[in-house]
């Protein structure tokens, strides 16, 4: 079986975003692969991330019933806890590799978690973080 997939919050909010139909059906593509659903990583930074934007960054922003509902869905994924240690190794990397701490935090997390590919369109597409490479999940059908 291939590795676990970590997915950034900004891959699970193009769900919902309605303004951006072309993502939207490339993330429900790829989610509707069982297979590959099967091999998903969430943290719990991503569900905090993708509550508030899909509550107040979307030109359409879900209501707030609607969104816990999805957040409670997304909960079905296995998910790493965000805790001190994660932290602190957090602070570390954004220190030392010059990113934002909460980019920081979505590698380590990643990491931690045992994720061989990252789909995320915040990074550089192929960059590699110990055994984990990211993907740009949008250029894949490119």
């Amino acid at each position: 079986m291939k590795g676990h997939i970590f997915l950034d919050t900004n891959v699970l909010v193009y769900l919902f975003d309605a303004d951006d139909p072309a993502k939207q059906r490339q993330v429900q593509e790829l989610l509707s692969s069982r297979e590959l659903r099967a091999r998903v990583i969430l943290s719990t930074q991503v569900l905090q991330e993708f509550y508030v934007s899909v509550t107040r960054k979307l030109a359409t922003p879900l209501g707030l019933d609607a969104a816990f509902q999805a957040v409670q869905d997304l909960t079905a994924f296995p998910i790493v806890q965000i805790d001190t240690p994660l932290i602190l190794l957090a602070i570390q990397r954004s220190n030392k590799a010059k990113i934002s701490f909460w980019d920081a935090l979505i590698l380590e997390a990643a990491l931690i978690s045992g994720a061989t590919v990252l789909y995320s369109e915040d990074f550089q597409d192929g960059a590699v973080f110990g055994g984990l490479r990211v993907t740009n999940p949008f250029k894949l059908s490119v």
